[in-house]
Formats: C-alpha cells, structure tokens, sequence
C-alpha cells in the first residue's frame, strides 16, 4: 500500500496499537502448560473487542484450505504459519506468535518469538539477533533506498553467527490488504530492487534459523519448519515510509 493520506496513516497507528497491546498479552500468556489453542482464542477476543476483524482466519494462499486460525504459533522448528491447536507449551520451547488484524478497512501485522520457561542460552540469543535484524531492517527502510538495502541490511546481522537466513518465506507490503506488492526477501544486494518510496505501508519480517536455510512445508498446507529440525525465531513489524522518518505502526 502506498498512501499518504493522515486518516490512512491515523487509522493504521490506531490499529497496530491495538495489535501490538494484543502481542504483548500474548508473550506474557505464552507459559508452560498453556494451548495454543488458549493463545489463539484470546487473541480473537481482543481483537474483537478492539473493533477489528481478525485478518489471517479464512484467508487462502494457493491450493491451501482458509487458515484456520486468528495467530500463528509456530514452536521451536516451525518458522511460520502454525496453526492453533491442543497442543501444550513446554519448558524449553520458543514460539512465533505472529497476528494480523483488519482495522477500519486497513490491515497490520507483526510477530514475536517467545522463550517458554527456561531457554538454552543459544537460542536465547538467536531471538535477539533476530530482533535486531528487524531493527536494520526498519532503519535501511527509507526513501531514496531500495528494497535490496533491506534485505542486506538483515542478512548482514545473521552472518557473523552463521544462522541461516530464510529465503523461500518474504516481508511485504500491506495495507490495504492481507499481503500486496513488493515482496521484501531478508537477504539481497544492497541498491538493487523496486526503490523506497514515501508512504509505503511494509511488514518487515525477518526469520534466522540455527541451521541451514532450507525449509519444508508440513502435511497440513500451511506450516514451514526448517528442513534440517533446527530452530527458527521470526520477528515482525509493519511500518511506514515518512518522508522524515520510518515509522513502526505495531508498538
């Protein structure tokens, strides 16, 4: 989406605060003995009360049946798109939490990878470099850039721990709907690429893997996981491209 309208811009603000008050209630739910189910639940009730519309339950990709979900929750190798279920955190696991909510007509999304319990100091750190992926990301996210300063922007935090960086899986804009144009890869060459305009509207969502890059789709059409079973954190962020800053929508 690009807008630069300020009722667009308000409502998108308006939106992602609430979205990001619903993340956040969710990492401090995300405890051992807990369902995914549970996570998933509250989440749509939140996003009911808020007046939104949760924004990935029923949406379709490819040959895929509708996502039947309001969050993704993707645990230890899952790198994305989970789906809720009955199954139990335990101690030692991570989880993806990622939501999208519809919000007066406009769309935001973001994610968190969560510890439950006690982590293993590694992948302790794999959620932090991830995390700071993002934040390169969103800071080579400006007019006069390019789609490809992003990318190499986040590859270049997971290269000095050899994480490997997930290729198949993409940011993107949004906005307007669910996923638009242009795909935003987490690795590329800098200048190169669609250019950075003002009042872009993208989701920035890097995914590190302990391993290799490799991925695999599950059985059930909508889960990614590492295709070596190494864990994987994922962080995301929507924002907006000012022409005097970048501004994270989702906090």
């Amino acid at each position: 989406m690009i807008t630069t309208k300020a009722s667009d811009i308000k409502i998108l603000k308006e939106g992602g605060a609430h979205l990001a008050r619903i993340l956040a209630d969710l990492r401090k739910r995300a405890c051992v003995g807990i369902t995914t189910k549970e996570l998933n639940e509250y989440a749509e009730r939140m996003i009911v009360e808020f007046g939104g519309r949760p924004s990935f339950k029923g949406y379709q990709s490819g040959g895929a049946s509708p996502y039947p979900g309001t969050v993704c929750t993707s645990i230890n190798d899952e790198i994305v798109h989970g789906i809720p279920s009955d199954r139990k955190l335990k101690n030692g696991d991570i989880i993806g939490l990622d939501i999208g909510m519809e919000y007066k007509g406009l769309y935001t999304d973001t994610a968190i990878t969560v510890p439950v319990g006690t982590v293993d100091k590694k992948i302790l750190e794999l959620i932090a470099v991830t995390t700071e992926g993002l934040m390169a990301g969103i800071a080579a996210a400006r007019p006069g850039n390019t789609i490809g300063d992003i990318g190499h922007a986040i590859s270049a935090i997971a290269k000095p721990y050899k994480y490997g960086v997930v290729r198949e899986l993409v940011g993107h804009g949004v906005g307007s709907t669910v996923h638009e144009d242009p795909q935003i890869p987490n690795y590329g060459q800098a200048g190169t690429g669609e250019d950075i305009v003002e009042g872009m509207v993208l989701a920035l969502e890097p995914m590190f893997n302990l391993g290799r890059h490799e991925v695999v789709l599950e059985d059930d059409g909508w889960t990614w996981s590492t295709a070596d079973g190494s864990i994987s954190a994922h962080m995301e962020h929507t924002i907006y491209i000012g022409k005097e800053e970048t501004i994270i929508i989702t906090k």
